[in-house]
């Protein structure tokens, strides 16, 4: 089954157990992978920085793997489960049995990311605008920029005055709206980046 298919809203109303095997298996592959440099060094940032806001796109858990805190996942975040009713949210481990049942409510339970279909939860991505309406500084690393409307928060950012800086291997839509390209892997160019005065 394709995965935009099985990783879809639809699904979860046809067939929740088949979502949650995929879910289940895309688990345990993520739980073997260890963050790389970048994840460590934004990691660091926050320590460094007394206003500092990481946002991502990625459900993998890898920042919060590193020491990040107070991450805003606008996808949601593959280590947790949601109840389909009252919206609770458990964490979840990777070896870990999980809930089939709200321990809450006592109703059925669904991966916690975005889908296929799906709207980004509207609370994340508030506290995500508004950090980039506040900020001086906007690095926007390892993204294509074409998944909307997350790919919004640069333009929200240099819209209110931010400078904002790409790290990316490549260019991307996003590349001629920022101050400065930086050209390569995230892993390889942030921690540079610590190493010089910010």
């Amino acid at each position: 089954m394709p995965f935009d298919v099985i990783s879809s809203a639809t699904m979860v109303e046809r067939d929740l157990n088949a979502v949650w095997e995929w879910f289940d298996y895309r688990r345990g592959v993520l739980s073997e992978l260890q963050p790389n440099p970048a994840h460590y060094a934004l990691a660091e940032w926050q320590d460094q920085f007394s206003e500092f806001t990481l946002v991502t796109q990625n459900v993998d858990g890898l920042h919060v793997k590193a020491g990040s805190r107070d991450v805003i996942e606008v996808h949601g975040s593959i280590w947790r489960s949601r109840c389909l009713s009252c919206g609770s949210r458990f964490g979840l481990m990777a070896d870990e049995a999980r809930f089939d049942s709200c321990p809450s409510c006592g109703e059925r339970m669904r991966p916690d990311v975005v889908l296929f279909g799906e709207m980004l939860p509207m609370d994340a991505y508030e506290r995500a605008a508004k950090a980039a309406s506040e900020c001086d500084l906007c690095f926007v690393i390892g993204t294509s920029a074409l998944v909307y409307p997350a790919a919004s928060l640069p333009e929200i950012a240099k819209h209110h005055g931010a400078f904002v800086v790409e790290v990316n291997p490549e260019r991307t839509p996003l590349s001629d709206l920022c101050n400065e390209v930086l050209t390569g892997k995230a892993g390889e160019i942030v921690p540079l980046l610590n190493k010089t005065s910010l």
